[in-house]
Parts: C-alpha cells; sequence; structure tokens
C-alpha cells in the first residue's frame, strides 16, 4: 500500500503545516465538487483525504512513524479511523464531506467559498428516497389491503396498498425515507403481485377455470365459485360443457375510470374418479350418444 507520506507528496519529516499545504493544494485539485463526474479524481480524493486524516493527527501520525499502525495492510480492529481503512474506499472518515473542512473555510478563495457553499447545501437538501420492495397477495391487488414492512433498521412502515395495482407499480410514502436538513425523503414501495394459481388477469378481467360435474353441466346447477373479493354463487346452465365460458359482472379489477371489470368462468366437464359401472353402463346402451361425434361436429 502506498505510503500517506507519498500520497501527499511530502517527506518522512514534513511539519505539520507542510503536511496541510500539500493536502489543501490536492484537495483544491480533485474535491468532488470541483469535478463533477470524475470518479478518478473522486477515488484520488478519497485517498489524500485518508492520507491527511492520518498524517494531519499529531497522535495518529506519531503511532504510524512509530509502526504501530501499519499502512501496508495489518489487520485492525473496525472504525479505528486509520490510513488503512480509509485509503481502499469510500469510507466514514472525517473528510468524507465538507463538515471537517472548518480550518479551510474561513479563507476568502475560491476553495473556501466552494466548501462554505457546498456545506450549506448539504445542510439545507432534502433528504433522500428510500426504497424497498413488497410482495401481496393476488386478492390484495384486487380488494386492497394495508401491509406493514419491516426496515433494515427494524422499524416498521404501514403501507395501504389501493384496489387494482399490478406487479412493478411503486407507492409512495411522502416523508417516510431519509431524514435531511430540508425535510425528510420519501419511501418508495415497489409492488409485486404474487400468483395465485386459481385466477388470472387480463386487463381488467379476470378468468377462471371452474371444474363441474356431468351432472351440474348436464343438469344445471348453482355452485359456488371462487372470486378475488369472496366466494359467490354462479347458474350452470343445462347442456353446459367444457370450455363454456360464464360471465360474474363487475367481480374483475377495478377500472381507471371507475366501475370494475368482470370475471369469465370458464367451465371443464370432470368424470368421476374412479369410473363409475353405471355411468358406463348407460353410455355403452345410450344409442344417440354412441352416434355423435363431436369431431365431425366441430
Amino acid at each position: 500500500m502506498t505510503s500517506p507520506y507519498d500520497v501527499l507528496g511530502v517527506v518522512p519529516g514534513a511539519t505539520a503545516a507542510e503536511i496541510q499545504s500539500a493536502y489543501r493544494k490536492l484537495a483544491k485539485k480533485l474535491h468532488p465538487d470541483l469535478n463533477p463526474g470524475d470518479k478518478a479524481a473522486e477515488d484520488k480524493f478519497k485517498e489524500v483525504a485518508a492520507a491527511y486524516d492520518l498524517l494531519g493527527d499529531a497522535d495518529k501520525r506519531k503511532r504510524f512513524d512509530a509502526g504501530e499502525i501499519d499502512a501496508a495492510g495489518a489487520e485492525r480492529p473496525p472504525r479505528q479511523g486509520y490510513y488503512r481503512d480509509y485509503a481502499g474506499g469510500p469510507a466514514d472518515h472525517p473528510y468524507a464531506d465538507a463538515s471537517a473542512y472548518a480550518d479551510f473555510m474561513d479563507g476568502d478563495d475560491i476553495f473556501a467559498d466552494l466548501l462554505r457553499r457546498s456545506q450549506k447545501g448539504r445542510a439545507n437538501r432534502r433528504g433522500a428516497d428510500l426504497h424497498y420492495r413488497l410482495e401481496i397477495a393476488f386478492a390484495d391487488s384486487i380488494a386492497g389491503a394495508t401491509r406493514r414492512i419491516t426496515l433494515p433498521d427494524g422499524g416498521t412502515l404501514d403501507v395501504k396498498i389501493p384496489p387494482g395495482l399490478v406487479s412493478g407499480q411503486v407507492i409512495r410514502l411522502k416523508g417516510k425515507g431519509a431524514p435531511g436538513g430540508g425535510g425528510a425523503g420519501d419511501a418508495l414501495i415497489e409492488v409485486e403481485v404474487l400468483a395465485d394459481p386459481r385466477f388470472t388477469r387480463e386487463g381488467d378481467d379476470i378468468t377462471l377455470e371452474l371444474p363441474v360435474s356431468l351432472g351440474e353441466a348436464v343438469l344445471g346447477s348453482r355452485v359456488r365459485v371462487p372470486t378475488a373479493t369472496g366466494a359467490v354463487t354462479m347458474t350452470v346452465p343445462k347442456g353446459s360443457n367444457t370450455g363454456t365460458t360464464l360471465r360474474l359482472k363487475g367481480k374483475g379489477a377495478p377500472r381507471r375510470g371507475g366501475g370494475f371489470g368482470d370475471q369469465l368462468v370458464r367451465l371443464k366437464v370432470v368424470l368421476p374418479s374412479p369410473p363409475d359401472p353405471a355411468l358406463e353402463a348407460f353410455v355403452a346402451g345410450w344409442a344417440k350418444g354412441q352416434a355423435f361425434n363431436p369431431r365431425e361436429e366441430a
């Protein structure tokens, strides 16, 4: 690892004033506010700031010079604030932002003015928006619901789910994001609707395949049908067949302009299992049934 003296371009015997002057010169050149979008300059600035954090502190510099702090990368307890912990990336060191530049802000040059304006901008900046994902049941996406999510810090947020949401839509909770001097940011909740094996949403309509018995299909019947908002009773007409589609008005998803789509119920005739000998005997003696060829009728 490069020595912090080499990073700042000073000799090990440099005075504190020389170290501060070298750092100030490099900071003017590399500060992120003066190099927006320049990742290389930003990374170099972090390395320079880390070096100054070590050498600008008399106690830390003394320990480094004594070999107690190994800039080559010896193991240390976390968050001790030594040079090795900062030089490799975006660390939480005192010079990561303008808050520790009080000793440079009293000047009247452009750098001091930049730091003062940067500090003021940070103080008035709105907090960051925080992003979360929330899985909800299909029924909740149709009828709406309130669900609670647990945050990484152990806190919770109650999320009101409006009716009709689809996967990928985002719910915005105002003021529930990160705090900031200009007010808290928002919490952005991306919703994922979990699949329900019974239902398929097609626009504002919902489809369902409903098994019915041979007797219900031939003779007609009243049957219970599940919907996203609860079961209802539906009439199966006499002579219904597999593929017959019945419509339940208003039992679909909410429409943008108001009202609801429909639920389309596709019937599927299911024979008993195991086969019923009486039914087999009836069909064997059913002459008209034997003469009927559905493939020719199609």
